[in-house]
């Protein structure tokens, strides 16, 4: 019997890792367009309501290895195993980039390069602007085990797993932001996302039968309710100060949005992948199977692509917004898939690759295709 296989995966990482890349690019409004003007207020609220990216990461996390790991048994081999995993394919290319990054700022920013103050980047994800995620999803790795054993023991937990994430991250927030417990990024301030993909992952045969029901057109209205009012929230209060409020219902309010927003878009991939055929799955897969690279590398090819495509305030600004965005996705894409196709060791620098490197465009049918002609070839000569 064949492993059930969650084609969903590969939309939502395609989806998370593009607006991760538009975030960045699109954050040079800040600093270029006149705080006010109509475009920034435009440019502010694009930056503000795709960062939903986050949290789609993280429901991914926990929807996989809750997926693959539930019905596992926890002995010393497994638990073993899957530590050794995460550092081979996670920690040692966060520690690679994090590495890279810091003689990347002392040549381009003037960082001083001390083993004191690598070290304690490297230890809190301060590196490099992006690294602080890997950070967090590091300690997601470290404590998944805990979480998994518990929906096995305790039913009542694997049943409503969703609603323990929103209760433990909206407490997490509301006890820091009293006692002050620490300024480090911890991973209970995203545990919401988390636990609902871990959710998503016990009861997935269940929700994917959902995918095509009309209720996911009243998910994607809240959706973009709640998205927009936490992007107007943030300018109007904390960009431009213009209304003085308390700032917790925010944190709150992105909550409420990272949580029904995941879960609109997990329905929303699970609805396109039941529509397309195999090849058009495998070209999505092509390139949502590099997006742990993309996230390293991406900030770097931005820096990079700026000297060549600057941005001015002008009306200008949006076609080279829009250039700079287009070639940084593809500057990634190809340099990766370079790594992977000639570079024996890509996995201690890109994450886990498959064993195989083709272009985005090259489905199994053709792959299959081009080798029947290539032996044919063979054959004639």
């Amino acid at each position: 019997m064949a492993k059930q296989r969650i084609e969903s995966i590969y939309f939502l990482r395609l989806i998370a890792m593009l607006c991760v890349v538009l975030v960045h690019v699109t954050a040079t409004y800040y600093s270029t367009l006149d705080m006010g003007s109509g475009a920034f207020a435009k440019y502010h609220f694009l930056n503000r309501i795709i960062r939903i990216e986050a949290g789609i990461f993280i429901m991914i996390t926990g929807l996989v290895f809750f997926f693959n790991y539930y019905k596992k048994q926890w002995t010393k081999s497994v638990i073993a195993d899957y530590y050794k995993k995460r550092v081979f394919y996670i920690v040692v290319p966060y520690v690679v980039w994090a590495l890279f990054y810091e003689g990347y700022a002392v040549l381009t920013q003037d960082r001083s390069l001390s083993f004191v103050s690598v070290t304690k980047n490297i230890l809190t994800g301060d590196s490099y602007y992006q690294l602080h995620f890997i950070f967090l999803i590091v300690q997601f790795y470290i404590v998944l085990p805990l979480f998994v054993y518990a929906a096995q023991k305790l039913s009542f937990f694997k049943r409503y797993m969703w609603l323990f994430g929103i209760a433990i991250d909206a407490g997490y927030y509301w006890l820091n932001s009293t006692y002050n417990f620490t300024d480090e990024v911890l991973f209970l301030k995203a545990i919401g996302p988390f636990l609902l993909g871990g959710w998503l992952g016990l009861h997935y045969l269940e929700e994917k039968q959902k995918a095509s029901n009309k209720s996911g057109i009243v998910y994607g209205i809240i959706t973009v309710i709640a998205g927009s009012l936490t992007s107007l929230y943030y300018y109007y209060v904390y960009t431009v100060g213009e209304i003085k409020v308390s700032w917790d219902f925010y944190e709150y309010l992105n909550l409420v949005y990272l949580i029904v927003g995941g879960y609109f878009f997990f329905r929303l991939t699970e609805w396109i992948s039941q529509k397309l055929t195999a090849d058009k799955i495998q070209m999505a897969k092509n390139v949502a199977l590099y997006s742990f690279g993309f996230y390293l590398l991406h900030p770097f090819v931005i820096k990079e692509v700026k000297r060549v495509i600057p941005i001015h305030n002008n009306y200008w600004f949006h076609v080279e917004v829009l250039t700079q965005y287009i070639v940084v996705v593809i500057l990634c894409y190809f340099i990766i898939w370079a790594v992977h196709r000639y570079f024996p060791w890509a996995n201690l620098i890109f994450g886990k690759l498959p064993e195989k490197s083709p272009l985005f465009w090259q489905t199994s049918k053709r792959q299959q295709q081009r080798q029947e002609r290539y032996n044919e070839q063979t054959v004639n000569t």
